[in-house]
């Protein structure tokens, strides 16, 4: 078979045409996409135990998948109980601190008028005006957070579904992948997949142990700084914590604006703790339990979460680091697009020395690859 080779300009267009047609595609199946990259996610954290139910204590793939789901469903549900109890305690306070807040609004009137010379009456203006518009797109308000919830139940059930049909169905899956390429290169696809699988795996869990560490340092911070509801606020980090920058910054903004209306003098000192524990999360937790293998540099990451939010929402956001870091294993894998990998990943340093810490005389706990 004759190879054909076309102009630069032409295979840049065909590039960019495809691209756009791909990005399309998942904007507008995005209720369906969504749910099943999450699910092929899920998957592969569950296809070891899977795996084991069935060749170690010879479960049957249906019993095996109805495990997996059970795990995974007392997980959600467990995190779900925990803001649910959590919220309730904080209705129960909020009358409270809706007093804290018009107490700590006064005051700030107060330093507003005396700086910058503006009456109260004048600032009161002002926030009526801004009610006055908030108010009449209400139903705008009320509309869109029945969106989002009735959104949520769909990815959610979605999900489910997905999860349970790719752990059932995955030997044809699989085999459907490897038929599709040629035979001369099911070496090289059955290397990829195995590489994705071994690297998301190791990189799911490395997540959840992220997520675990910081929402322990930012529940220990601001239990100590007396901010209420800590370990509400310390758990939302962690899990907001899944989107780089913009997840730590969010949770920042959230503990501050609690501290500042409850009254609290430590704003400032919440504040710094959170840079802190960034610090501390990018440069010691984040290399040792994720490892620089699916490391995607900070351009193309900041870049992948805007895409993401613009294709599927928030959504969008958790899933566009996951799938950067497959698409680079791919792309380091495959001939001739080696080079875009390596554009997506961080630079490379001949002779490079993991980072290791030492904990014990007999522990050391040393940077992933």
């Amino acid at each position: 078979m004759k190879e054909i080779k076309l102009p630069f300009l032409v295979q840049l267009t065909l590039v960019l045409i495809s691209a756009l047609a791909l990005g399309y595609l998942a904007f507008i199946g995005k209720t369906i996409l969504a749910p099943l990259f999450f699910s092929f996610l899920m998957a592969l954290l569950f296809l070891p135990f899977s795996n084991f139910l069935e060749r170690r204590l010879r479960f049957s793939r249906a019993i095996s998948t109805f495990m997996s789901v059970l795990i995974m469903t007392v997980a959600l549900s467990g995190i779900f109980y925990f803001f649910v109890a959590q919220l309730s305690d904080f209705s129960e306070d909020f009358p409270q601190l809706q007093k804290q807040v018009t107490h700590s609004l006064y005051e700030l009137q107060i330093w507003i008028s005396k700086t910058f010379n503006l009456n109260i009456s004048n600032q009161w203006k002002y926030i009526n005006q801004g009610l006055e518009r908030l108010l009449s797109s209400t139903g705008v308000i009320l509309g869109f957070t029945v969106s989002m919830f009735s959104s949520s139940l769909a990815f959610v059930a979605f999900s489910l579904l997905f999860f349970i049909f790719i752990l059932n169905y995955r030997r044809i899956l699989y085999q459907f992948i490897v038929s599709v390429f040629s035979e001369k290169h099911s070496s090289k696809v059955h290397e990829v997949m195995a590489e994705i699988q071994r690297i998301i795996k190791s990189y799911i869990v490395g997540l959840f142990i992220q997520i675990i560490i910081v929402a322990a340092l930012t529940s220990g911070l601001l239990s100590i700084l007396g901010v209420k509801y800590a370990i509400l606020i310390g758990v939302l980090t962690g899990l907001l914590n899944v989107i780089p920058y913009v997840g730590i910054f969010i949770g920042c903004i959230v503990a501050a604006l609690i501290s500042f209306a409850t009254g609290s003098s430590s704003t400032l000192f919440v504040l710094l703790g959170y840079v802190g524990i960034h610090a501390i999360d990018a440069n010691i937790t984040l290399p040792l339990v994720v490892g620089s293998k699916v490391k995607i540099n900070a351009l193309f990451t900041f870049i992948g979460l805007l895409a993401g939010e613009a294709l599927w929402g928030i959504s969008g956001m958790f899933l566009s680091i996951p799938f950067l870091a497959i698409l680079k294993i791919v792309l380091e894998k495959v001939d001739g697009l080696e080079p875009w990998g390596k554009l997506l990943g961080e630079e490379s340093r001949k002779n490079r020395n993991r980072k290791k810490y030492k904990i014990t005389k007999n522990i050391t706990l040393e940077e992933k690859e």
